[in-house]
């Protein structure tokens, strides 16, 4: 996909000699922003902070959305059913989706780690 942009002379000239790198400087600036937003919201935040602190498997297994977790991606569940998500929202929906993946993940490693016991 092609982007064109108006920017001043003086951020061109910041540009200018490290064009080629322009997608990665993107890439990297969107996750960024993505890890600053994940820690607006508390139950995102619970769950990596619980995760960073390397727990043994068992408490990884039990691991479960808290009740305001859940009940905020339900409702974002419910209003794309009917009305569809702004753009926000949508945002919201995908972060809510990685932080799964990454819980399905981290469990995954838990069983394989009780299994090889």
């Amino acid at each position: 996909m092609e982007i064109t942009l108006n920017v001043s002379d003086e951020l061109a000239a910041q540009i200018n000699p490290i064009q080629k790198s322009l997608a990665q400087i993107i890439t990297l600036g969107l996750r960024e922003l993505n890890v600053k937003k994940l820690q607006e919201f508390n139950g995102l935040s619970d769950v990596l902070e619980f995760l960073a602190d390397l727990p043994n498997p068992e408490k990884i297994l039990a691991l479960k959305p808290s009740t305001q977790l859940q009940n905020e991606i339900t409702q974002l569940l419910e209003k794309n059913k009917t009305e569809g998500l702004t753009a926000e929202e949508e945002l919201d929906w995908q972060q809510y989706q990685y932080v799964e993946h990454l819980v399905r993940k981290a469990k995954i490693n838990a069983q394989a780690r009780i299994n090889q016991r």
